[in-house]
């Protein structure tokens, strides 16, 4: 693959209208799951329009409850925003379903990729374009397209998806989820299970379809360098609750990053030790 055109670290100057208006507002929210379990409680963000915000923490600080209590797949799992709200393009969307969401141009990568391993990649492919209902044309310049990003998803788009690469992989979820022509995207752990080089192909990519498409990028990640030298603004979350945010380049100088960063796991661990 060419990765020439790799941005090597997203400045603030190239979001488009991100001061304008936010794509995404997430205000004081808390989930529970089965209406006792608390999944993350007070989390409070914003990506604006054409930007990377990276979601950091520790395993189980509360990135994926946060990403799914957006796209509404908490709905799938018997959690509910208890309090707070989360605002698309101003307006609420709170309790509503994922696939109306998605009809809505935001979309969900979630952790583990979630393809069809029976089906061939193209197969899978097309899943993503079923929510707009284009032409038999429009599916295939779509296809193309994805193609283009994904040159080796051409060469395997005759074979059967759980035979490809967790890259290849990786790739596939991200290609199905461009063809329901997304404003915002929310990617949930793109590095889990990769080699560095892989994550690097992953992340170089994510940068260019912000780029050259203006896609915007909620992304969850536990590889901090990764994900802030590929980000405009990053979020800090630890045990359900942000403990830090700012500028990418901020972020990644802050001498109590690490801290933080485990400081939910740390917390967690005593609580077990305890029971």
């Amino acid at each position: 693959m060419d990765t020439s055109f790799a941005n090597p670290k997203t400045t603030a100057s190239d979001i488009p209208n991100t001061t304008a208006s936010n794509i995404l507002e997430v205000r004081n929210i808390e989930v529970i799951y089965n209406e006792a379990v608390m999944g993350v409680h007070d989390i409070s963000l914003n990506v604006g329009r054409g930007e990377i915000v990276a979601l950091l923490g520790a395993n189980g600080a509360g990135k994926s409850t946060t990403l799914k209590a957006i796209s509404g797949m908490l709905l799938t799992e018997r959690g509910r925003v208890r309090n707070g709200d989360i605002l698309l393009n101003g307006k609420s969307i709170v309790g509503a379903q994922p696939h109306r969401l998605t009809m809505k141009k935001i979309v969900h990568v979630l952790e583990g990729r979630r393809i069809f391993p029976h089906l061939t990649v193209e197969e899978n492919l097309r899943v993503g374009t079923f929510v707009n209902k284009p032409s038999r044309a429009e599916i295939n310049a779509g296809l193309e397209e994805v193609y283009d990003w994904f040159p080796r998803l051409k060469q395997k788009r005759g074979t059967q998806a759980g035979l490809t690469s967790g890259g290849e992989q990786q790739m596939l979820a991200i290609g199905r989820a461009l063809l329901t022509k997304p404003d915002l995207m929310l990617l949930d752990e793109p590095s889990m299970g990769l080699a560095p080089i892989l994550c690097v192909e992953i992340f170089s990519i994510i940068s260019a379809l912000n780029r050259e498409r203006g896609v915007a990028f909620l992304v969850a990640e536990q590889l901090i360098q990764f994900a802030l030298k590929h980000s405009h603004r990053a979020y800090v979350i630890a045990v359900g609750t942000v403990v830090a945010s700012g500028p990418s380049d901020e972020v990644v100088e802050r001498d109590d990053l690490h801290e933080l960063y485990l400081q939910g796991s740390s917390r967690r661990q005593r609580l077990e030790e305890r029971e």
